[in-house]
């Protein structure tokens, strides 16, 4: 096995479990895939995976055993890429940073303006993201987390409690009954919330087990569309109050935070990277700019 190529599309169909998803992480298009590994399998007269059903890719007790030794290949690689990276003084290169999409939308990337006229040799890239990408494999330098990091190899710190509030148009709710005096009352309102298949979502989780499935009359997987459609006025929206208590058009139906929605902010990057130059300005200045608006993210600057 003299090329790594090889091998990492072995790991990529083992990881995503499909041809399809693996070409698109290795940036190659499907035939292109499916010939390199039909040569592979040829070459070594083994069958590495076998290919199931709606297009599933499983693969044998050789694949398995090849993926698990490029896994190694690139975890030495990656430790190696961060121990050089680590040791970089720099002010100059590209600096990779992930963030929900409503973080950059309403706080970061005027954050990221101020970043870029201080060090202008850094090149930022921002992956709006909702999954939480791997620093470990350098899909990400940083992480903008909306929860505490449990991966032993990184290294962080809370920037600021989230909360979340109730918010709506004031035309809608001075023709529905006025604000909300408790959390209890969300059944009696049209509600925004997200698809019926959504799970793992705090918010979605506490919409469903608080009101009823007929209460809920527009669904939305983006929460920036949540919050266009409560300033539109279709209903109510749980919102983090960082992004609701932010925009004009909209205020809080219940003056409170929702408590069974409290979370946090966590500015991270492995290990390994702690001293490069451009992580630690990033932290320096973006972290630092997150932090000083810790009243807006945990809901304690709405207007009384």
């Amino acid at each position: 096995m003299d090329d790594w190529n090889e091998l990492r599309l072995v790991l990529a169909i083992q990881r995503t479990g499909s041809l399809t998803a693996a070409a698109v992480t290795l940036r190659v298009d499907h035939s292109t895939a499916f010939r390199r590994l039909k040569a592979l399998e040829g070459r070594l007269g083994v069958r590495l995976f076998e290919r199931l059903a709606g297009g599933a890719y499983q693969a044998t007790e050789a694949g398995a055993r090849m993926a698990a030794g490029a896994e190694r290949m690139e975890d030495e690689a990656l430790a190696l890429d961060r121990d050089i990276s680590g040791r970089d003084h720099r002010l100059s290169g590209r600096l990779r940073v992930t963030s929900s999409e409503t973080l950059a939308y309403s706080r970061l990337t005027t954050l990221l303006a101020a970043f870029r006229q201080a060090h202008p040799g850094i090149v930022v890239e921002l992956a709006i993201d909702n999954r939480v990408l791997s620093l470990s494999r350098r899909e990400a330098d940083i992480a903008l987390r909306p929860v505490r990091p449990k991966e032993g190899d990184l290294w962080g710190r809370k920037l600021a409690g989230v909360a979340w509030a109730l918010y709506a148009a004031p035309a809608y709710l001075e023709a529905n009954g006025g604000p909300l005096s408790n959390a209890g009352e969300v059944d009696r309102h049209a509600l925004i919330g997200w698809g019926e298949t959504s799970s793992g979502i705090a918010a979605a989780d506490w919409l469903l087990r608080t009101a009823p499935a007929e209460a809920f009359v527009y669904r939305t997987n983006s929460l920036l569309n949540q919050l266009v459609a409560a300033k539109a006025g279709i209903g109510l929206a749980p919102l983090p109050c960082y992004l609701g208590d932010g925009e004009t058009d909209i205020t809080r139906a219940l003056r409170e935070p929702l408590h069974d929605l409290e979370g946090e902010l966590w500015i991270v990057t492995h290990a390994d990277l702690k001293g490069t130059a451009r992580v630690r300005a990033f932290f320096d200045l973006v972290g630092e700019g997150l932090s000083r608006e810790k009243e807006l993210f945990e809901g304690r600057s709405a207007p009384q």
